[in-house]
C-alpha cells in the first residue's frame, strides 16, 4: 500500500470525517433503510434504493478513510528544508506570468484553487528537490513548461 502524505490538518479532517461517518452517518441511513423497509414492497420502493445506494457509497468511504489514513505519513510544518519538499510552501514564476505560492501535499489534500498542490502533479513532481534559483522543466499534458522557484518555506 503506497503512502499518503497528509498535514496534521489534513489528518484531522479526514479523521473526522470518519468519526462522523462511523458514528452519525450509518446510524442515518440504518434508520431510513428501516423506514423504507416499513413503507411496504421494496421492490418498488424509490426511498429503500436511494437509502441502499447511499449506504453502499459511505461503507465504500469509511474503508477508503480507514486505508488512507492508516497508511499516511504526517507532514509537519516545521519540517523545512533548502528543498522543495511534500509540505514545502513554494513560490514559482513562469516566464512572463506573475509569481504564485503552492504548498506540495498529498493527492488527498490537493485542492489547485486554495493553492495546495499533490506532490503527484506535473508541476508537484516537478518542483520536488529543486531549490530556490532553480528553473524547472515541467511535462504537463498540456504541454511542457518552465518555471523558476523563486522561494521555498
Amino acid at each position: 500500500m503506497p503512502t499518503s502524505f497528509l498535514t496534521r490538518e489534513g489528518y484531522k479532517k479526514l479523521q473526522e470525517e470518519l468519526d462522523f461517518l462511523r458514528a452519525s452517518k450509518r446510524q442515518e441511513i440504518a434508520n431510513r433503510l428501516h423506514e423504507a423497509m416499513e413503507g411496504g414492497e421494496l421492490i418498488e420502493n424509490a426511498e429503500y434504493e436511494a437509502a441502499k445506494n447511499e449506504q453502499a457509497f459511505v461503507e465504500g468511504r469509511i474503508k477508503e478513510l480507514e486505508i488512507l489514513l492508516a497508511t499516511a505519513r504526517v507532514i509537519g510544518e516545521n519540517e523545512k528544508a533548502e528543498t522543495v519538499q511534500v509540505g514545502s510552501k513554494v513560490t514559482v514564476q513562469e516566464e512572463g506570468g506573475s509569481p504564485e505560492t503552492y504548498t506540495i501535499v498529498g493527492a488527498a489534500e490537493a485542492n489547485p484553487r486554495s493553492g495546495r498542490i499533490s506532490n503527484e502533479s506535473p508541476l508537484g513532481k516537478a518542483l520536488l528537490n529543486h531549490k530556490a534559483s532553480d528553473l524547472v522543466q515541467v511535462d504537463a499534458p498540456v504541454g511542457a513548461f518552465s518555471v523558476v522557484v523563486l522561494k521555498v518555506e
